[in-house]
């Protein structure tokens, strides 16, 4: 069976898409070289909250469902709140490079919603480990999850998220670690992330 692949990619409130975070470094021709169906639909560019993100993601390709649903840094908090409400898409999850959610990393984050929606502010920076997420939301997720560690970690992607992850979801693996995509350092990592997340994802077969 030809599994179907989401890919959600990251940014947030700073003019990022999927064919900048995703096609261009290789990724999604990398996957569906592999056979692979895939998708990766651009994010609401100025959402108000996580909600409302999850919810245009399921009404883009709720169709398509169930979906192995591969997201990147600030896409995981999309992620898994499309896990959390609309549990009937997603076959699994992978997360890379999950976005901290601290207060130093939302100092960063912050000036760039604030110039253009300051009232969503508050809704996209709160949560728990995750932005968008409670910790008992992530306890919750009843599918397989797996992880790409950044490397080298960073402020807004660091190691203390990823076990934060690991004790919260149960049964969770790191299966890589890499740069993140769209960086200029991932280039040399592609061949081994599309073999290491498509091995992941057709296992589940």
């Amino acid at each position: 069976m030809t599994r179907s692949v989401m890919l959600v990619h990251g940014g947030l409130y700073e003019g990022m898409d999927a064919e900048r975070f995703w096609t261009r470094p290789g990724v999604l021709g990398g996957l569906a070289g592999r056979g692979l169906a895939v998708t990766a639909p651009n994010r609401v560019s100025t959402p108000e909250s996580w909600t409302e993100e999850a919810s245009h993601l399921n009404a883009l390709v709720g169709d398509r469902g169930p979906l192995d649903v591969v997201a990147g840094s600030n896409g995981c908090s999309v992620a898994v709140r499309v896990a959390v409400d609309f549990p009937e898409l997603v076959a699994s999850l992978v997360l890379c490079w999950p976005a901290t959610n601290s207060t130093e990393a939302n100092r960063l984050m912050e000036p760039a919603i604030s110039r253009s929606n300051p009232a969503a502010v508050d809704a996209l920076l709160a949560g728990g480990t995750l932005r968008g997420c409670r910790e008992d939301e992530l306890e919750a997720i009843g599918v397989p999850v797996a992880i790409v560690r950044s490397l080298p970690q960073n402020v807004l992607h660091t190691a203390e998220t990823i076990d934060s992850l690991l004790s919260a979801i149960d049964g969770a693996v790191v299966i890589a670690e890499c740069p993140e995509s769209p960086r200029p350092d991932f280039e040399p990592h592609l061949s081994t992330f599309v073999d290491v997340v498509g091995d992941w994802v057709e296992q589940r077969d």
